[in-house]
Parts: C-alpha cells; structure tokens; sequence
C-alpha cells in the first residue's frame, strides 16, 4: 500500500475526495490516501508543499502558479476545477461600507499572503480601477480570523467563496456586496516535483479514481441535500453552486497557465514569466 498525503480545502468543491476515502476507492487502488484538511487556505498549502509536508494540494491555480514561479519545487498535475471561482467580497454587518467602491483605501483580511485572497484583492482592484500599489492587507489566517478582524474594525473587507461565506451573511454576521469571479479555472491538482519523479504510478491511479468520482458527481441522487447538510448551507445555494461548478478530468493547458502569468504579472505579483512546461507536471 502506497501512502500519500494530500491535502485541501474544508469546503464542497472536495467533497468527492472524501466519498472516495470513505468507500475504499483509493485502497482498492494500493493508495493510502492521508487527507488534511487546511482551511487556511492556498498560501499555507504552498508552504505544505514546499516544506515536504504534504505530497499533494488541491490548491487554487493563480497561488500555486505564482508559488512555483517564485521557486516552490512543485508542479501541477491536473486541472481539478474548470469553472472560475465566485469569490464573495464582504464587509462586517455594521460597517459603514456600502458599496464596493467605498472599500478603495481601505484594509483587506487575507489569510496569507500568497493566498487567494490576497492575490484576487489584487484582481479586484485592477476591475475597480484602484491602484493596486495602494493596497493594505490584515493577515487573519482562516474564516474565523477575518469575522473577528471585520467585526472588530481592524479589517474593512474579506474576500472568500461565495457559498461558502453565504451563512455568515445569512446570520448577519457579514454583509455581501459583490463578487470577483476568476477570469481562470478555478483550481487544480499539485504535486511536490520530487514526488512526482518517484511516484508516477501511484499519482495516476490517485487521479484515476477521483476523475471516476467527479465526473459522476452531479448524477448522485440527493447530492444537493447531502453537500448542505455537511456544510451547513441553504439548498438553494447549493443548487446554485453545483450548476455553475464543473469538474476538469483533463490537463490544464498551456494557455491557462500563460494568462494566469500574464495577469499576475501585469499586477507585479510576479517577477519574471516561466516556460508553462516547468509548471505542468505530465
């Protein structure tokens, strides 16, 4: 039995990663897949990866992309999620903010730097018309940190998965007042470059039997209901949600990764531009 460590997000979108765990897919494969859950995002996954820590990331394209070209020996080895990201942009539910141009000058909650929402803070103000250079961050690590920073005042706005964040707007705990949507696909599959030279094999049966689950995803009879209780959503979100996210089973192409580069280049978020070949794994 192969181990492998990989690791992702606590949200819907890797939902099919643990219905594979829990039936024994992996195993019938000889893969013992070690899941870790890490809501702190892509910025802390990229370190995971660097450091040896995981083998494997579902991670969000633009911050693993901008982590590999600034040197992070990992490659990305599929593409996971084909539909952008809906990226909610909130504010505290007393926060005098009440419009998304109200937030220029102001201070944004990140979990990390190198996260998503660090870099789509950038995306963001690049379709306001903002200068980007203009931008402040509040570091706040996960969820729970940027409700205690935007409630508290320390922070003015919070960019996170739309769905994701809805029930906090439900509860009145943030007030939505946009979204950012990725101009890419949202997320993909990494592996460190070191593990990918030694574990070809194992890596494409992992990738076999997930294909197998996401593609028959959405056919799941009641799924909906099943995502909203596990994550405490309104099945009406969900609905939502499901109908707007599509799930890649191929590579993620050249052209993918060449404007992804280009966009993070354009906002300084890089500093030189790499072949797409030194950033796909196979």
């Amino acid at each position: 039995m192969k181990k492998v460590k990989i690791a992702g997000v606590p949200e819907h979108f890797n939902f099919p990663w643990h219905m594979a765990i829990d039936e024994g897919a992996f195993e019938q494969r000889g893969i013992d897949l070690i899941w870790t859950d890490v809501p702190e995002g892509t910025g802390k996954m990229c370190q995971m990866l660097q450091n040896g820590e995981t083998d494997m990331s579902i991670i969000l394209t633009e911050g693993i992309i901008r982590s590999i070209v600034e040197g992070n020996p990992a490659k990305i080895v599929q593409e996971y999620i084909a539909s952008p990201l809906r990226w909610g942009i909130h504010v505290g539910a007393g926060s005098t903010h009440q419009t998304l141009s109200d937030l220029q000058n102001t201070i944004a909650a990140i979990s990390r730097f190198g996260s998503g929402s660090h870099l789509m803070a950038y995306l963001n103000a690049r379709n306001q018309g903002w200068d980007p250079d203009s931008l402040r961050f509040e570091v706040v690590d996960r969820l729970e940190g940027a409700v205690e920073a935007l409630t508290s005042g320390r922070a003015d706005y919070f960019m996170w998965e739309h769905f994701m964040t809805k029930p906090l707007v439900d509860k009145g705990v943030f007030r939505w007042l946009g979204d950012c949507p990725t101009p890419w696909p949202s997320f993909v599959i990494a592996a460190r470059t070191d593990f990918i030279e030694e574990n070809m094999g194992a890596i494409r049966h992992v990738l076999e039997v997930i294909n197998r689950y996401t593609s028959e995803f959405k056919s799941i009879p009641s799924i909906d209901r099943t995502l909203a209780n596990h994550y405490g959503l309104q099945l009406e979100d969900v609905g939502q949600w499901l109908a707007m996210t599509q799930w890649s089973q191929s590579n993620i192409k050249s052209q993918t990764i060449e404007k992804v580069e280009d966009i993070l280049s354009d906002l300084k978020l890089i500093s030189k531009i790499i072949d797409p070949n030194e950033i796909i794994g196979f």
